[in-house]
């Protein structure tokens, strides 16, 4: 991975859920040393879910994956705070303030924005998402708790926060909601298997997984013709109105990835790329005149992939940044 991107996900990574009880979770973080995505086992959902409501305070630079209620008090100027929330992927993420006490005159903020931001790009893209970006920010400080409950587009939400005076600060609750037809996913594992639907709807879905990996479709509905193809710069699915694209980049922005395959036709797989790139995004772009479905398994590439990389007839643009 590139350094700058590989502390971003490392950063995602390390500000996992904290648990009740210091010995499970100094044993837990202990695990997580070896495997993060330890703390996203189902588990450890499971144990929470079985005991009352979760609560703990809410650090400066956070991240959660479970549902529960955050406290986030200031114990001296706090001024570039951020907390990443992430689900299930057939879930929606509702942020609802339970009290919040800070000075939006003397330049306290208290923001949501639907999505993920690292480093300026955005997850959905402008081009991915329902909403305009202008109004995926819902500020505390403009809308106060005339907007008690944010629910998020997608499985992926986030805010940003800013709290001066040593004492203010803020309580919210995190749940969530199932998601029937899910859209725009990041993946909290790096291996796994999904199946995107897109019903008759005119809209743009990514299914974003942030490593280096091996995408197997194994099945791809559009409604129209049969076949595959690899992408050319003179070629491409652009003047169809249901396609699906392979993409690779370094950052979180799925509109400023490389695309590496182009896959125009409904067919019966398997058909398997490699992307060595930090992030890869299996976007669907569907007219809305089709059930648009396809159904891919994923898995982290090991690092002898990456060393010697075959078994694709394209380039591996991103292996030079590795």
């Amino acid at each position: 991975m590139s350094p700058s991107f590989k502390l971003q996900c490392h950063f995602i990574l390390i500000f996992l859920v904290a648990l009740r009880g210091e010995s499970r979770y100094l044993e837990l973080r202990q695990a997580a040393d070896h495997d993060p995505f330890q703390f996203f086992s189902a588990n450890l959902k499971r144990e929470l879910a079985e005991e009352q409501l979760y609560r703990r305070a809410l650090r400066c630079l956070d991240m959660l994956s479970v549902q529960g209620q955050f406290t986030f008090t200031a114990d001296r100027p706090q001024l570039h705070c951020a907390a990443f929330f992430i689900s299930e992927p057939e879930e929606f993420i509702t942020i609802h303030y339970d009290l919040v006490s800070i000075d939006c005159q003397g330049g306290d903020f208290l923001k949501v924005f639907d999505g993920w931001i690292l480093k300026g790009e955005k997850f959905p893209s402008s081009q991915d998402h329902p909403i305009p970006t202008t109004e995926r920010y819902i500020d505390f400080c403009e809308s106060g708790l005339s907007r008690r409950s944010i629910r998020s587009s997608q499985n992926v939400a986030m805010i940003f926060f800013r709290v001066h005076e040593a004492g203010n600060g803020f309580t919210l609750t995190v749940t969530t909601d199932p998601n029937l037809f899910p859209c725009n996913v990041i993946s909290q594992t790096p291996n796994g298997r999904f199946t995107l639907v897109v019903p008759h709807q005119h809209r743009n879905c990514s299914f974003s997984i942030i490593y280096p990996v091996a995408i197997k479709i194994s099945d791809l509905t559009l409604g129209h013709f049969n076949g595959l193809q690899l992408k050319k710069p003179s070629a491409g699915c652009g003047g169809k109105g249901d396609f699906v694209e392979l993409l690779g980049g370094t950052g979180l922005d799925p509109s400023k990835m490389m695309p590496f395959a182009d896959l125009c036709y409904p067919f019966h797989g398997p058909a398997q790329v490699k992307i060595g790139c930090d992030n890869t995004v299996v976007r669907m772009v569907s007219s809305g005149k089709h059930i648009n479905r396809v159904t891919f398994e994923y898995r982290q590439l090991e690092p002898y992939e990456l060393e010697n990389p075959n078994g694709n007839s394209i380039p591996e643009f991103c292996l030079s940044t590795l």
